[in-house]
């Protein structure tokens, strides 16, 4: 198996991984309450990541986070905090199909809060993207194949996507430091602060024989999908790597129904064929800005934002114009900055 290969399996692998997240968790919510349930995902991802980097004999990063970045620590903490405790509420009130395709809204919350506070400019397949997501999102907030009765499970969903899109522009801010040791932070501080919310507001810690079903679930659809994620990025490059983990919604979507046996009314297929139209979008403004042409050579550059990786593209054209029989060659480089930026991201949004 060459190196292509494999990178395309740990990719796949990624969206596999974080796509049992919500179908299973839908299953646990059955046994243990939502918050306490958020607060041990979160859990197992930190924990687990930090015990795989102790088995792996891997030191501390070089680029760790330093007392300068604390506030935007503080702010991915605290929206990691918000943003799992109302995926599990909303859970509770829609079917997991519904809410693995309503994730996708995290890209419509991400991209524009990056254009209106970063100015980010966004290119046109995106903002068409944007459109269609939100016309999903707002089909998937309602079920009933006669009359379409409001979903307020979906409403929870979609605040959880938007605290995950803020959650990424404040960790934008971090994006050269160690993507492992944010995630470990995140998990650990966000699932104990989630804890400390549950037991405030008077849940009931779950049976000891939940609590490693709970943490196993969070370290593989959170740590485990990170992981495989950044070996897929070494080989295939940011954006294609985020084109192949485009597939986690659909596969999450497909898992809930045949694991939870879910009946999806008529919104649903509405709203799926919205979304894959939009993911279609999204995947060829992404590898689009991979491609070369002739004379032109296209330099991608990849920063990861904790679960957000930002991909910039810059085109530059070299003209070499050579005066043979003369000492002198002169030599006329144009730099262009190609239009677009994309955002990708890796579940958990993060976690």
């Amino acid at each position: 198996m060459n190196a292509k290969t494999k990178a395309t399996a740990f990719a796949i692998l990624a969206a596999a991984l974080y796509a049992v997240n919500i179908p299973l968790s839908k299953l646990l919510l059955t046994r243990v309450s939502p918050t306490m349930l958020a607060a041990f995902l979160y859990l197992g991802a930190g924990f687990g990541l930090l015990l795989y980097r102790l088995f792996a004999g891997q030191t501390l990063p070089s680029n760790r986070l330093t007392r300068s970045e604390l506030p935007y620590t503080i702010g991915m903490v605290l929206l990691d905090i918000a943003a799992p405790i109302l995926l599990m509420l909303g859970l509770q009130r829609t079917n997991s199909a519904n809410a693995a395709l309503l994730n996708n809204f995290e890209i419509v919350a991400t991209s524009l809060l990056a254009f209106g506070i970063f100015r980010e400019v966004l290119s046109k397949r995106l903002w068409l993207a944007i459109v269609l997501v939100t016309v999903a999102s707002i089909l998937l907030s309602f079920e009933g194949s006669g009359s379409f009765e409001f979903n307020s499970g979906s409403v929870l969903v979609l605040g959880a996507s938007c605290c995950w899109g803020l959650e990424n522009n404040s960790t934008r801010m971090l994006s050269s430091k160690s993507s492992v040791q944010i995630t470990t932070i995140k998990g650990i501080c966000s699932g104990f602060g989630s804890l400390l919310i549950a037991l405030t507001v008077g849940e009931k810690l779950p049976s000891p024989i939940w609590i490693l079903p709970m943490l196993l679930l969070g370290f593989v659809s959170y740590g485990l999908s990170i992981n495989s994620y950044i070996k897929a990025q070494k080989d295939l490059g940011a954006a294609k790597t985020s084109a192949y983990y485009s597939i986690a919604p659909f596969l999450g979507a497909a898992l809930g129904m045949l694991l939870l046996r879910e009946r999806p009314t008529l919104p649903f297929w509405l709203g799926l064929a919205v979304m894959l139209a939009a993911a279609a979008l999204l995947v060829k403004d992404t590898v689009s800005l991979q491609h070369t042409h002739e004379h032109t050579h296209i330099h991608t550059h990849a920063h990861a934002h904790g679960n957000l990786i930002h991909t910039h593209a810059h085109s530059h054209s070299h003209t070499h114009a050579h005066i043979h029989g003369q000492e002198e060659t002169n030599h006329t480089h144009s730099h262009e900055k190609l239009e677009g930026h994309n955002h990708s991201h890796i579940s958990p949004a993060e976690p």
